[in-house]
């Protein structure tokens, strides 16, 4: 088992091989329906692509992530950016939205992101986000587990893939109101072969191995993927599950 892992994130490698995670986000931020001179916190922010966009819609832009690479990466396009690990917000009654797209698995304490969350918002204010949800990228989760056990390796995921009525639960628990959550199938086409996703986002899985093995790992999923998850065009479509969801901090006593 890995102990102390900490994932590093490239910004030049996230942007070739995973640029569709935020170019496929427009429909979470379509759902947020961001206003001109809103305060908005974007969670998890990455290399800040879509917080440059509704920083563009004229609302006021906060992006916090846990990797420094990343958050680098974000102030290089001007933005107001800062690391700060999702479970630990340290922000009270100052914005209209937080807005997170495609980042709340990787922070599996749900209940410390979401009370920081409640806290981060005025009164009134949506929390609005789409990360991987129950049966998210199973058939690759599954091939790589298979791998590490046929070397008698065992690494727990990286990720939490909730179902809606538990993620639902935690929300409602904290005070949230949930205006909708749903879990939306999305085959989703990569930009290369499932190596660079392997690279990319199962750190935690390949890292198991010494460096000089990783590379074997990585082609044998490959391999042991083709015929499921590439097609007759040679294109590679993963089996991407999101829960996508809208919650309002209910006004009560403590906000008047």
């Amino acid at each position: 088992m890995l102990k102390n892992f900490r994932m590093h994130w490239n910004p030049d490698s996230y942007a070739e091989n995973a640029r569709f995670v935020s170019d496929l986000g427009m429909p979470v931020v379509e759902l947020l329906s961001p206003q001109p001179g809103e305060r908005i916190l974007d969670l998890g922010c990455g290399d800040g692509a879509l917080t440059k966009g509704l920083l563009e819609l004229g609302c006021e832009m906060i992006g916090v992530d846990s990797s420094p690479e990343m958050i680098e990466a974000a102030k290089s396009l001007g933005l107001n950016a800062q690391v700060m690990d999702g479970q630990e917000l340290r922000f009270s009654d100052e914005f209209d939205a937080v807005f997170s797209n495609a980042v709340l698995h990787w922070m599996k304490d749900h209940e410390s992101v979401i009370a920081g969350v409640w806290n981060a918002l005025k009164g009134g204010g949506r929390f609005v986000g789409e990360f991987g949800g129950y049966g998210n990228v199973s058939t690759v989760v599954l091939a790589i587990e298979s791998a590490l056990s046929s070397r008698g390796l065992e690494v727990a995921s990286p990720w939490l893939f909730p179902r809606p009525e538990e993620y639902q639960e935690l929300l409602e628990s904290r005070g949230f109101l949930v205006d909708s959550i749903s879990l939306l199938p999305r085959p989703t086409l990569l930009p290369g072969d499932v190596g660079g996703w392997l690279r990319t986002f199962a750190h935690r899985y390949t890292s198991a191995l010494p460096e000089t093995e990783r590379g074997g790992l990585v082609s044998e999923v490959i391999e042991s993927l083709r015929e499921t998850l590439c097609d007759d065009n040679g294109d590679w479509i993963v089996d991407y599950v999101r829960l996508r969801f809208f919650a309002t901090k209910i006004y009560n006593n403590a906000d008047d």
